[in-house]
């Protein structure tokens, strides 16, 4: 617990289980995406795909991953078909 605590006063946070499930659960939809762009030849699907994986590694506030995974998913379920 001593080890928590010191890593908590050099600033590193352990991420919230709200966290961790979004960036499971963008990932795996940005994984299908690529999938499915790079099948179909489609940059558009296959760059939200790229962007959905990667950009969780960006960002540490919960409520900005979930507002920008859901802007993305957005834009992904208008051009998917």
């Amino acid at each position: 617990m001593d080890e928590l605590k010191q890593l908590e006063s050099l600033g590193l946070v352990l991420p919230g289980p709200a966290y961790i499930l979004g960036s499971i659960l963008f990932g795996l939809l940005g994984y299908v995406a690529f999938r499915r762009g790079r099948r179909m030849e489609r940059s558009d699907l296959t760059w939200t795909g790229v962007a959905l994986m990667l950009y969780p590694y960006a960002i540490d506030q919960t409520w900005v991953l979930w507002a920008v995974g859901a802007a993305l998913c957005g834009w992904l379920y208008l051009k998917w078909n």
